[in-house]
């Protein structure tokens, strides 16, 4: 299987292939990015074909596309739209020491080191986990999240579609956050909050709305 990673800029996804590679010998790995400037270069080893208007041309039976751009759930969105609608099968970019055991997810997953998923979790597609991070048992995470390290979603917990949750952010047990809701680092959320919200502090409160002009986080329409 050769696997296309959409993003050439974290060092770790390096890290992380090798250990995949150590796990599953015959696994590929070669890097997209839509910089030209690093078309034709390496990125600590391992090659950067080109960008996302190469899936056409890479694309077959046992080739997957999985993106790594995680600084924006927008941006995170439309790019694997692209890759999507440029015909790519979403592949899984999962590292070998995490246990899936009684867990459920999507296309498209991203899931770093020491991620923690509990019993009965659901990822939806195009999910991305950073390292250390947990979710408690029962959770339902929707399409286009991202988690960033450290974060803590208690048992029970529903988050929707492109929602983005900082560094060390803390959800308590069986809350529902919305769709396209952003959640400041460190912050403590102890009550729902409502689609397009941006909530920051301990507690959490909202302090504006965010301006996302889709309903959902769906890649596959």
């Amino acid at each position: 299987m050769k696997t296309y990673l959409l993003g050439a800029a974290n060092p770790e996804a390096v890290r992380m292939l090798h250990a995949v590679k150590r796990h599953t010998p015959n696994a590929e790995f070669a890097f997209l990015d839509n910089d030209p400037r690093k078309h034709g270069t390496l990125f600590h080893g391992v090659p950067v074909i080109g960008g996302s208007q190469c899936v056409a041309e890479l694309k077959g039976p046992d080739v997957r596309f999985v993106n790594l751009i995680t600084g924006s759930t927008r941006l995170r969105y439309e790019t694997t739209c692209e890759l999507v609608e440029a015909g790519a099968c979403l592949g899984q970019f999962i590292h070998p020491g995490i246990d899936l055991t009684m867990t459920r997810m999507g296309q498209g997953s991203y899931l770093q080191e020491g991620v923690l998923l509990q019993a009965e979790v659901t990822l939806g597609d195009n999910t991305s986990i950073s390292a250390g991070s947990v979710v408690g048992h029962e959770g339902r995470i929707g399409h286009s999240v991202f988690l960033a390290p450290g974060v803590c979603i208690a048992g029970c917990v529903e988050v929707g579609d492109g929602t983005f949750i900082g560094t060390n952010a803390t959800i308590l047990p069986r809350l529902r956050i919305g769709r396209w809701v952003m959640i400041g680092a460190g912050a403590v959320v102890t009550r729902d909050v409502p689609d397009f919200s941006v909530v920051v502090g301990n507690p959490a409160r909202i302090i504006k709305t965010n301006a996302v002009p889709y309903p959902d986080g769906k890649v596959f329409k």
